[in-house]
């Protein structure tokens, strides 16, 4: 379609909806909605004040974008901000937003609770006493600055990189922070990624070379959802106006999920299977396409990599006096196997698609609806039905798998694996209506500096243990470094909380109270939360509308850039004012993040030495530190197509642009890059190798219009991969080791996990044949949609709707332990229990029971105010030697501050923090941390109390054993000698000599 076309489409809806008295916003949004502010009235939007009624009081105000906070999707807000006051009145959806489309869920208005808590830090403090006893002074920036800036000087100098680490829960931004550590020169990078969402990872990079799906749901014909995504899953709000686009267009919705969600009351179809059976139902789905040759021939044939499959599958055509059982020669199946040249050479017919047909029905065969229905509990029927359903769907199935099962089970990647194979077998993927691998649907700009590859590898981050791992180990390093495997000097925390969100967090308060593991701790926060208190420096720092990020999520097929920036400075700016420093203008001593990094990097290399000071150096002024006025405005002037031209028909710039709209739409549609033709201008002195893979000497594409698909891998004269060769063209291909979609992954079989390296079904750590008498399964990890890990917790309407987390039990379960709705029951993991009210309910699968993971949150009585006093209880922590108890002293209550509503607060229960009793259990493959537990419901005992928590950390480090056992190291099963798979993702990456394993102990690479 081209522009005149669009034009048209546009100029007639708008046509229609004005006909209909209706308002059309002509911008981003393209909605249907009355309610916007027109963009040419923003710098002066007038409303009646509601509180003055019956008076008709006017309101002026100036309306600044920026972006929300409180999740991963950054939905567009607009700030109402007071013109006569300064203050910020609302926070409302921004229109100009491509993704979220000025729509938004209960967190982004809630934003105001945030900034407007009167709980908050706003100076930054050093302890005075010992970690955790609640002792505090306040302190200047400058004295910060220079303490840690020396310590990380120290340790640079004297080659203890792997001292320094940044430990991140949501960044929020594309890559600043990580381009910081990589200027120190640290591999010090460290995210919450192995207890979120490392599973699904895994099992969409293993197929695509990409980590995380991308749906188009809007243009679906059938959606098909693992879990919650609608209301509060992956980019839930974007995501979740897109599927209800999608059933407005008539697609059918099929949601698997063990609790009865909001995404479930929506469903055409909603079963819920035993927990981790997931990968069975929709492998008999797959086995049924197949079997019925419902899938699509033609994309199978050129897209997957079904003759590498063949080719390492161990059997090869021979000849024989007999017949295999494909009715050609006789197959040798041993470790003798000739290779694919080999059976050229003894002059066979090559092997054909035909045969991995044949193959392909005998490998699923088992998969039927009968075996599905065992595994699940669902109803044979009912999955023969969805899958005739998904069969109807051809090139518009789009699926989404992210937390649930997959971050649940060991053995979930596996689950992302099965869904996206449906996706695969039907030609769904990069089609309207399919699949997208995300970084097609991302933009993510050239910043003003780049540094180089870092020349060192963290063990205690990336250990070779999980050399296939996806993100680093996060959640084993207290346990890491009571083996020995390292310390930390200057240590980290932003959007993050470890105590209360990790599993096992007292080993984390054991670890951060032992100054001989953590030299000091630094906590990045704007509000106190259990982690915190431990830290040496607490150090305020902006919520959403206080700091600048940049950011580009997958929400739908096109690239859009979203700009998170401080709204009263940018309303300051507007209005012809200088503000240098977010300080100016945020409350207390409130800085931004990007501010605070650049000036401790300024520091750490004082007088440029180090070389480190160059990557925030202006180039305006050289010899002055960079500003991030500076820095966002050569991105937007250099690194973004198409904004120059669009900012200067509006006579702005592009930084002006930006600040007015908060986001830029950079393409619609992007579409399948896997098969375009690699220009002729990227193809110089190429060799093509035996799978048709295609390395060139061009240096990758600068122009940012252009996605670099191909994988890093490369040939031994230097030449990059830049494509695979289908038919007589070279197509960009995916960014996996065949350039194809990999059916087989010859990573796994390379690694030492040869039997999972076809999509496969894995029977979990809490599968029945793994339970003992007498346990069930929690699923712990679901999130109710109006709150969010830490961040939210202070947000008054936020805690009102939802401020506590009973245990989901349904009623047969429920009467057969007697007990009602309020009733305590106790949950004994392996290394502990936890005490919780039961909340009766026909919403969840008989035998399963559920507690939703935002609440509990606590503080110790000698923190007192240091605290979010809305949804924290005051406990008590009792400790002897490995044995650790919590106690609740008082719940949440009414208080007097500067905000009268807490003097309103009218709820006392906060729940409880169940993730302390939960052991560590990482996916030897994945890293994923396993969050379903295999525990024991029983009535609470006389003198329990809601909220009580009991752990013995010996328990837990025997648990870590036991599963560190499980591993497969690199330095065993490694077949080149190196730590990890070059191709693989990782967020900071070293240079490539450093993926070694030391020499000393290298094993001789394995003989395939």
């Amino acid at each position: 379609m081209n522009s005149e076309e669009t034009d048209l489409i546009t100029s007639a809806a708008r046509d229609d909806t004005q006909a209909r008295g209706e308002t059309f916003y002509p911008g981003a949004s393209r909605g249907h909605l009355a309610a916007f502010p027109p963009k040419e009235r923003w710098d002066n939007w007038t409303e009646l004040d509601s509180q003055a009624w019956p008076k008709r009081k006017e309101r002026h105000y100036s309306l600044v974008p920026t972006t929300c906070f409180n999740c991963e999707s950054a939905c567009g807000l607009l700030a109402y901000i007071d013109k006569v006051t300064g203050d910020i009145q609302k926070f409302e959806g921004n229109p100009e937003h491509p993704g979220s489309r000025g729509r938004n869920c209960a967190k982004g208005p809630a934003t105001l609770n945030q900034i407007q808590d009167p709980d908050r830090i706003l100076y930054p403090l050093k302890r005075t006493g010992k970690r955790g006893e609640g002792k505090w002074k306040q302190v200047s920036w400058d004295g910060v600055l220079d303490d840690i800036a020396a310590r990380i000087r120290k340790a640079i100098v004297e080659d203890r990189g792997n001292e320094i680490m940044y430990h991140v829960g949501r960044p929020g931004e594309d890559g600043f922070t990580e381009r910081i550590l990589a200027a120190w020169g640290v591999d010090g990078h460290n995210s919450h990624t192995n207890i979120c969402s490392s599973g699904s990872r895994e099992g969409y990079q293993l197929w695509m070379g990409l980590d995380r799906p991308s749906p188009d749901h809007a243009n679906a014909k059938v959606i098909l959802l693992i879990s919650a995504h609608l209301e509060s899953g992956h980019y839930f709000n974007p995501h979740a106006q897109r599927v209800i686009d999608g059933k407005a267009n008539g697609a059918k919705l099929i949601v698997f999920d063990t609790r009865l969600s909001h995404t479930a009351t929506h469903a055409d179809y909603w079963v819920a299977p035993y927990p981790g059976s997931e990968g069975a139902m929709l492998l008999a789905i797959a086995n049924y396409l197949i079997q019925n040759n419902l899938y699509n021939r033609e994309f199978v044939r050129r897209w997957w990599n079904w003759e590498e499959y063949l080719e390492s599958s161990s059997e090869f055509r021979v000849p024989s006096s007999g017949l295999d059982r494909f009715g050609n020669e006789e197959l040798l199946a041993d470790s003798d196997s000739p290779d694919a040249s080999q059976v050229r050479k003894a002059g066979l017919p090559p092997l054909t698609f035909e045969d991995f047909e044949q193959r392909l029905k005998q490998l699923y065969a088992g998969y039927t609806f009968d075996f599905a229905a065992q595994e699940s509990g669902v109803d044979a029927k009912t999955i023969e039905e969805i899958a005739k359903l998904i069969a109807t769907a051809g090139t518009r199935l789009s699926s989404h798998n992210w937390r649930s099962v997959s971050s649940g089970v060991s053995g979930g990647w596996a689950v992302a694996r099965a869904v996206f194979m449906l996706n695969a077998l039907l030609g769904a993927i990069a089609t309207e209506g399919g699949v997208f691998p995300n970084a097609w649907n991302k933009f993510v700009p050239k910043p003003i500096y780049t540094p180089p590859h870092l020349k060192m590898w963290n063990e205690t981050q990336w250990p070779r243990e999980y050399p296939l791992s996806m993100h680093e180990m996060s959640f084993l390093l207290p346990h890491f470094l009571k083996d020995g495997r390292g310390k930390l000097d200057v240590y980290f925390t932003r959007v993050y909380n470890p105590v209360w969100t990790n599993p096992d967090g007292f080993s984390w308060i054991e670890m951060l109270t032992d100054p001989d593991l953590v030299g000091c701790y630094v906590a990045l926060t704007p509000t106190w939360n259990e982690t915190s208190y431990f830290a040496d420096y607490v150090l305020p720092m902006g919520h959403g509308s206080e700091r600048h990020d940049i950011h580009s999520y997958e929400t739908h097929d096109a690239q859009w850039l979203g700009f998170r920036q401080p709204v009263k400075k940018a309303d300051r700016q507007r209005e012809g004012e200088t503000v240098n420093d977010t300080r100016e203008v945020n409350p207390g001593e409130v800085w931004e993040e990007n501010e605070f990094w650049m000036e401790l990097t300024w520091r750490i290399d004082h007088d440029g030495s180090l070389g480190i000071r160059q990557f925030v150096e202006s180039k305006k002024k050289p010899g002055t530190r960079l500003s991030v006025d500076e820095y966002y405005e050569w991105i937007f002037d250099n690194s973004v197509p198409g904004l120059p031209e669009k900012a200067a028909a509006e006579g702005l710039t592009p930084l002006g642009f930006m600040r007015r709209y908060g986001a830029f739409e950079v393409k619609q549609r992007v579409g399948a890059i896997y098969d375009e033709v690699v220009n002729r201008d990227e193809l110089e002195d190429i060799r093509e190798d035996a799978r048709g893979r295609i390395f060139t000497r061009t240096a990758k594409p600068a122009s940012p219009n252009v996605v670099p698909v191909p994988s890093p891998d490369g040939d031994a004269e230097g030449r990059r991969l830049v494509g695979v060769r289908v038919g007589d063209e070279i197509k960009r291909g995916f960014p996996t080791p065949s350039g194809r979609l990999e059916f087989y992954s010859s990573t796994m079989a390379d690694w030492g996990w040869g039997e999972f390296a076809l999509p496969t079904y894995i029977k979990s750590h809490v599968h029945p044949d793994n339970l003992e008498p007498g346990q069930t399964i929690l699923i712990s990890t679901f999130r109710l949609p109006v709150q969010i890990h830490t961040r939210s917790a202070n947000a008054k309407w936020l805690d009102e709707i939802a401020h506590t987390n009973p245990l989901w039990i349904h009623t047969n379960h429920a009467a057969k332990l007697g007990v009602r709705t309020g009733d305590l029951l106790r949950v004994e993991t392996e290394i502990g229990y936890y005490v919780v009210r039961a909340w009766v309910t026909e919403g969840i699968r008989p035998g399963i029971v559920a507690c939703s993971h935002h609440m509990g949150r606590w503080k110790l009585d000698e923190q007192g105010e240091k605290a979010q006093r809305q949804m924290m209880a005051t406990v008590k922590l009792d400790h002897e030697g490995t044995e650790w108890g919590l106690r609740r002293e008082k719940g949440a209550g009414p208080y007097e501050s500067s905000d009268p509503d807490t003097l309103r607060i009218w709820w006392s229960d906060v729940g409880v923090h169940q993730n302390m009793t939960f052991p560590v259990h990482p996916d030897p493959i994945s890293g994923m941390h396993c969050w379903h537990q295999a525990v024991r419901v029983r009535r609470a005992n006389p003198g329990d109390n809601t909220g009580d928590v009991f752990v013995d950390t010996a328990k837990s480090r025997e648990v870590y054993r036991k599963w560190l056992a499980m591993t497969r190291p690199a330095d065993k099963f490694s077949p080149d000698g190196t730590r990890r798979p070059y191709w693989m993702l990782r967020p900071l990456k070293p240079a490539r000599e450093f993926y070694k394993l030391p020499q000393e102990e290298t094993p001789a690479p394995r003989v395939k």
